[in-house]
């Protein structure tokens, strides 16, 4: 069966592109995997040029339509592979929407401040209207302190889904990302490895 995860903030700087990314990485080395950048930024196709010189490392699609042909293009690679990561943009709009509205899961990458979860608002309340399994999840988080404790009592307030698993701000992550690849790949028995597949393995159950 394959599925589309979307991941999706409105607020720059979460971490959106990064997290596609290294999942997306992480996912191919056994399915079949495409990604999809609709984000004006084209941060996640520059990943992906940089990952097409580099050796050893599994094949990655990508695809950058956007605009009236997305639907289509997200049919099409959703039925060439077993996982289509799609880099969305940061506003809510017609390309989100329908990226969205295509989703199994949507992700919504947060750093532990209320700016990043008043930003998320949009996302959530489209992932919502589309009947959309969302989650979100903590992203360049400390292992602890008031701040990420205070977000994560909101979030709780509010009876959001989110991951338990959580990504913690480690440099291992952009650097990964500016070889083009993925830190289980760079660095597969650092925390950061270990952060990411925490976090892959919850999605994994959702999406059973």
């Amino acid at each position: 069966m394959s599925v589309v995860i979307t991941v999706a903030q409105q607020k720059g700087g979460a971490g959106k592109t990064t997290l596609a990314a290294n999942l997306a990485a992480a996912l191919a080395e056994g399915a079949r995997v495409a990604v999809l950048d609709i984000d004006p930024q084209r941060s996640l196709a520059r990943w992906h040029e940089l990952r097409a010189g580099q050796k050893g490392v599994p094949a990655i699609t990508l695809s950058d339509l956007s605009g009236w042909r997305l639907a289509a293009e997200i049919d099409r690679l959703r039925r060439l592979h077993d996982v289509l990561v799609v880099d969305s943009p940061p506003q809510v709009e017609s390309d989100a929407k329908a990226a969205i509205r295509a989703a199994d899961l949507v992700l919504v990458p947060v750093q532990p401040s209320p700016p990043d979860l008043w930003a998320a608002e949009g996302t959530l309340k489209l992932a919502r209207a589309e009947k959309r399994a969302f989650r979100l999840v903590l992203n360049r988080a400390p292992s602890s302190g008031s701040l990420r404790a205070a977000v994560e009592a909101e979030m709780a307030r509010q009876e959001l889904p989110v991951l338990t698993a959580s990504l913690g701000n480690r440099v291992g992550f952009a650097g990964a990302f500016a070889k083009g690849l993925g830190v289980t790949e760079t660095a597969p028995r650092s925390t950061a490895a270990r952060e990411l597949r925490a976090v892959l393995e919850e999605i994994r159950a959702v999406l059973r």
